[in-house]
C-alpha cells in the first residue's frame, strides 16, 4: 500500500478528517485519489450520513474496475459500511441491508486476500460481525480475524491484534464465558500498554474490570474503576461508562447512597 491514510484520520472528529482528505485529494491522482474519496465516504458514514457516503462512492465507481487491489478493497469496504456498521441505528438493520453489506464485505475480503493486503482482509472480517450479530457468530468472525493476524507478518495486520482480541472478549462475555473473556481482555490490555495510547489503555482496563464484576470479583473491579475515574478526571475526559460500572459495583456491595450518586453522574454525563 502506497498512500498512508492513517495520519489523516481522527475517528473522533470525522469532519476534521474529511477536510484533511479533501486537502490531500487536491494533489492526488490515480488510485490515491480513489482511496482518498473512499475515506471521505467513510467520514460521512461515521456521522450517519449514509446516503451521502453512497453518493461519494457512486461518483468513483466508473474508475474502480480498473483500479488496484487497495482502491478496490476500500471501495467495497466503505460501500458495505453504508449498509451495516456500528453507526447504524436498529431500525436501519433490515435483512436487505445486512445482506447487501455481507456481499460487499465478502468482496472486500476476496480482493484483499488476492492482493495480499492482510490488514484490509482483517477489516473485512471484522465488519462481518456487524452483519452476523449473534454472539456465537461474532466469536466465529473474531477467531477468523485473529487467525489472519497471527499468520501475517505485515505490520498493518499486526496492528489489529488488540482490537480483535477485544472483540473476541466481548463475544465471550456475551456468551457468559467470563474466564475466557478475561483472558482475552488481559491480552488486549498488554498490547494497548505496549502501544502506549493512554485512552486505549484506560478502555482496556475498563473491559477487564467489567468482566471481573461479571465474575463477582467486586473489590478487584471496584479498585480498577475508581482508578479509571481519577485518571479520566485528570485527563478532562469523565466517562459515563465508568460511572455506570461504579453504580453497579456499589449496588452489589449494598451501598445505595454511593450507587445513587454515580447514577446521577452517569445521567449528567449523557447530556
Amino acid at each position: 500500500m502506497g498512500l498512508d491514510i492513517a495520519p489523516l484520520w481522527d475517528f473522533g472528529r470525522p469532519e476534521a478528517s474529511e477536510q484533511r482528505f479533501r486537502e490531500a485529494l487536491q494533489k492526488a491522482t490515480g488510485d490515491d485519489a480513489l482511496i482518498l474519496q473512499t475515506q471521505i465516504a467513510r467520514s460521512h458514514g461515521l456521522r450517519g450520513n449514509f446516503a451521502t457516503a453512497r453518493q461519494v462512492l457512486g461518483s468513483i465507481e466508473p474508475g474502480i474496475a480498473s483500479a488496484g487491489f487497495e482502491a478496490r478493497t476500500r471501495y467495497e469496504l466503505e460501500l458495505g459500511r453504508t449498509f451495516a456498521s456500528a453507526t447504524h441505528p436498529p431500525e436501519a438493520r433490515t435483512g436487505e441491508n445486512q445482506e447487501l453489506a455481507r456481499k460487499h464485505y465478502e468482496a472486500a475480503f476476496a480482493i484483499a486476500r488476492e492482493g495480499k493486503l492482510d490488514g484490509l482482509a482483517i477489516d473485512a472480517i471484522h465488519m462481518l460481525a456487524h452483519v452476523d450479530t449473534a454472539p456465537a457468530d461474532q466469536l466465529k468472525w473474531g477467531r477468523a480475524a485473529l487467525a489472519v493476524v497471527e499468520a501475517s507478518a505485515q505490520p498493518a495486520a499486526k496492528r489489529w491484534e488488540g482490537s480483535v482480541r477485544n472483540n473476541i472478549g466481548v463475544a465471550l462475555h456475551k456468551l457468559g464465558r467470563y474466564e475466557e473473556a478475561l483472558e482475552e481482555f488481559r491480552r488486549a490490555l498488554a498490547i494497548r500498554e505496549r502501544d502506549g495510547n493512554a485512552q486505549s489503555v484506560r478502555i482496556a482496563h475498563w473491559m477487564v474490570a467489567w468482566t471481573l464484576r461479571a465474575l463477582d470479583r467486586i473489590d478487584e473491579a471496584l479498585a480498577i474503576q475508581l482508578r479509571l475515574e481519577r485518571e479520566n478526571e485528570a485527563a478532562g475526559t469523565p466517562d459515563r461508562h465508568v460511572f455506570e460500572e461504579l453504580e453497579a459495583l456499589y449496588r452489589a456491595k449494598g451501598d445505595a447512597a454511593r450507587a445513587s450518586a454515580y447514577a446521577a453522574r452517569k445521567s449528567a454525563a449523557k447530556r
